[in-house]
């Protein structure tokens, strides 16, 4: 038999047969969208989970930024990093609104506080970074700087599932808003989802009417909204996904540590650390091959295919040099030497609830001996 290719990841997905008298449910009541029981549940049981008050679920993550910045009614100049999946800064033109890309810190790779200020301008309305990895940006000095400028703060949240800070509190209670993924590759999925972490009932109650086409009841429309609704179908997994999600954050935690056991002594092998987080939940594995490594980055990344390996250069090229983003005066590569740098060097490593520790040891002899 051919050899299974392993990739950076593998959506975790509840036995079967759980999900089946779900399914009879949705059968039973013929409620498919717009709101449904299941759909309401989740609401509640993410709030409890997360350790939030108000969630507005998504059809993904995506939708949930663009509705996001609608919803606070940002306009004009936003200061984002460049070092993201691209949805982060799609989400801005899809709302008219100029991106202004700010350097990483080359240490946790989240936007730099020490950049911001620099860039604000008299158009600039808010600041959306990104928790990347998982690993939560430096807050406290965001929203100090957001205070004194008068700027909204809006997280892209879509790695952080459960990731708590260092004082024990939610990473998602940060900011004025929150954006949560629950796509296929996601920690928590729900095959496609998202939500916006809502902080009162009057803000989540614009977005849900956002979310619905800008329906305020029957016959009212109060806003340009879109369709932008979880399914049942969707909802019911994420159900079910709640009842597993500690095992798959425990599984990933395991696989975290063989890595790090095993690559510590890897000449040219830097493994990403955390940023102090209470509760991680090792939604990455990104490492950072040196100079001193007996190959580049994207050498090995090929070696690695050939191998049947397949890693991922998260986040590579950064956004701000897709054709989109590059005619920006902030997408200069001198103006983001940290970004440029972590993009020329990072590969993301296979971690998934279900990978064998003995293919985590076979990646690793395999690093070790190029």
């Amino acid at each position: 038999m051919p050899e299974k290719t392993t990739f950076v990841t593998q959506p975790y997905l509840p036995p079967l047969e759980e999900f089946l008298p779900y399914l009879q449910k949705i059968w039973d009541n013929k409620i498919l969208t717009n709101g449904g029981p299941f759909h309401q549940q989740l609401e509640r049981e993410l709030c409890d989970y997360l350790g939030v008050e108000h969630i507005a679920l998504f059809t993904n993550g995506t939708v949930a930024l663009v509705t996001a910045l609608q919803a606070l009614r940002v306009t004009g100049e936003v200061i984002t990093t460049p070092y993201s999946f691209v949805a982060t800064a799609h989400s801005l033109l899809w709302n008219s609104i100029k991106p202004v890309f700010v350097d990483v810190d080359p240490e946790s790779l989240n936007l730099d506080p020490g950049k911001i200020e620099a860039a604000i301008t008299p158009q600039t309305t808010a600041i959306l970074p990104v928790h990347c990895y998982g690993h939560p940006c430096d807050v406290d000095a965001i929203q100090k700087i957001a205070d004194t400028y008068n700027l909204k703060v809006i997280y892209d949240a879509a790695h952080a599932f459960g990731v708590r800070r260092k004082n024990g509190e939610s990473v998602l209670r940060c900011g004025d808003l929150s954006v949560l993924s629950f796509h296929a590759t996601k920690v928590f999925n729900t095959f496609e989802g998202g939500a916006i972490v809502c902080p009162d009932a009057k803000t989540k109650s614009r977005i849900d009417q956002l979310k619905n086409f800008g329906h305020a009841g029957e016959t009212n429309v109060v806003a340009t909204g879109i369709n932008g609704k979880m399914s049942e179908f969707n909802a019911a997994l994420g159900l079910l996904q709640l009842k597993h999600v500690d095992e798959a954050i425990s599984r990933r935690k395991k696989i975290d540590h063989a890595y790090r056991s095993l690559l510590g002594n890897v000449r040219g092998v830097h493994c990403l650390g955390d940023a102090g987080e209470s509760f991680a939940n090792y939604a990455y594995f990104p490492i950072l091959i040196g100079q001193d490594y007996s190959i580049n980055r994207d050498d090995l990344y090929d070696r690695m295919k050939a191998n049947k390996v397949h890693p991922r250069r998260y986040f590579y090229p950064l956004i701000s040099e897709f054709p989109m983003y590059r005619s920006l005066p902030s997408a200069q590569r001198s103006n983001l030497v940290a970004a440029a740098r972590a993009a020329a060097q990072v590969l993301c490593l296979p971690i998934y609830p279900d990978l064998a520790i003995e293919k985590v040891e076979e990646i690793c002899h395999f690093l070790a001996k190029q």
